[in-house]
């Protein structure tokens, strides 16, 4: 009897011990951006702790977030995928790319933004998508896999026709979109075109010899998401709370730049070490294309495409099935 009440009272301390472990959550959870006024909901977040915020209101105590900065989706993937990062972020494509990798073991946390992308040439001779050859350089931050390379396939097969889909790829560069910015800017480089997002492709078109050859909002007719963020699932599961705090962040940083332009594109600067005036990246925030949203917009429609091209194997049954369960009650697609 004795060894009954002892063999019990350990399995009771046992059971505790793995309830205890179970409820343990990260102490730091790391994060990772890219360049450019698309990720501004994360620079708000690192410069007001806004996750710190959250967790401590969660009872998470003092969590710790760390922000670091990647060129391109492909190395956001890789990141995550090696542990080096809880939260990557980046264009629409390379989400898609990891989940159906994954078998939907990594999936989409909100969205980031809904803003357009910008084919911007300084061949005079380009007009429009037919009119790209061998003379042009397209750079973007990584071809064939993220967001730009997809719309230029996207914008090829509406052009060309849909088993044309690739013929641009052969005059695409993978470079950071700052060094594009200066590539096609000084008259120097064998690169003539830009796969932009803000502030560069904007301060692009400052320059008489830029022009915008593709739209990406003509192209998918309306406006869609840009930049998202995504996570592991086994992050997501262990982390119940941390996850939700995070989200909250998000949340209230998307909703402080719609009400603060000014006071967000003082934190852009103070972070990203920029020299533009206040005024153009205040400009840039106040224009009617850009807007910060954690609402995934036809993402759906970059799927349906992937899938179709043969770069998405799986095709997800709606925009639900590519993101955690805690923004299903938003009007997404």
């Amino acid at each position: 009897m004795k060894r009954s009440r002892i063999t019990i009272a350990l399995l009771l301390l046992l059971a505790l011990f793995t309830a205890s472990v179970a409820r343990a959550e990260v102490k730091e959870v790391r994060f990772a951006k890219q360049y450019g006024l698309s990720y501004l909901p994360l620079i708000v977040m690192e410069q007001q702790k806004l996750v710190e915020k959250h967790a401590k209101a969660a009872g998470l105590g003092q969590l710790k977030a760390s922000y670091a900065t990647l060129g391109s989706g492909a190395a956001m993937n890789d990141a995550l995928l090696s542990g080096s990062i809880d939260y990557a972020s980046g264009g629409v494509a390379p989400m898609l790319t990891i989940w159906g990798k994954s078998r939907g073991e990594v999936r989409g946390v909100a969205a980031l933004d809904t803003i357009p992308i910008y084919l911007n040439s300084v061949n005079p001779s380009v007009k429009g998508v037919k009119d790209l050859s061998d003379k042009d350089k397209i750079a973007l931050p990584a071809v064939k896999v993220s967001i730009q390379a997809v719309l230029l396939q996207m914008a090829a097969a509406k052009a060309f026709g849909a088993n044309e889909y690739d013929r641009l790829d052969r005059l695409t560069v993978s470079m950071k979109h700052p060094d594009a910015m200066a590539a096609i800017l000084s008259g120097r480089s064998e690169v003539t075109g830009h796969l932009a997002s803000p502030p560069f492709m904007f301060q692009e078109l400052k320059d008489k010899r830029v022009r915008t050859v593709v739209n990406s909002y003509d192209v998918l007719g309306g406006p869609h998401t840009f930049d998202l963020v995504w996570a592991t699932k086994k992050f997501h599961d262990e982390n119940p709370k941390t996850y939700r705090a995070v989200l909250a962040a998000l949340d209230e940083a998307v909703a402080y730049i719609g009400k603060n332009k000014r006071a967000a594109a003082e934190l852009y600067l103070k972070a990203s070490g920029s020299k533009e005036p206040i005024s153009e990246v205040y400009e840039i925030l106040s224009r009617q294309p850009v807007h910060y949203t954690t609402t995934p917009l036809k993402v759906s429609a970059f799927a349906d495409f992937m899938n179709r091209t043969g770069s998405l194997k799986e095709k997800p049954k709606g925009w639900k099935d590519l993101f955690f369960p805690e923004i299903h009650g938003k009007k997404g697609s």
